[in-house]
């Protein structure tokens, strides 16, 4: 299975784990979305959650900024491997 990325490096092969990401963040992820990232909250800065990127899932992602953002975790346990 070759991997095609777009100019940014999106990865739609790792869509459906992101999604999943999505779906059960973590208590700091959702705290950081919430109260500073979502909605461009950040200075007008629209940031995206669980965005795959090449091998990747990035917790955060400004594409203006060209700027990841990826928490530490204990539970990052959660990633399912892809097929």
């Amino acid at each position: 299975m070759s991997k095609k990325f777009n100019h940014l490096g999106y990865n739609k092969e790792l869509k459906e784990i992101a999604r999943k990401l999505r779906k059960n963040s973590t208590p700091a992820e959702m705290r950081l979305w919430t109260k500073l990232l979502r909605a461009k909250k950040m200075k007008g800065y629209q940031f995206l959650r669980q965005r795959p990127m090449l091998n990747y899932i990035a917790d955060f992602m400004c594409k203006e900024l060209k700027l990841i953002i990826n928490l530490s975790s204990i539970n990052k346990s959660r990633i399912e491997s892809p097929p």
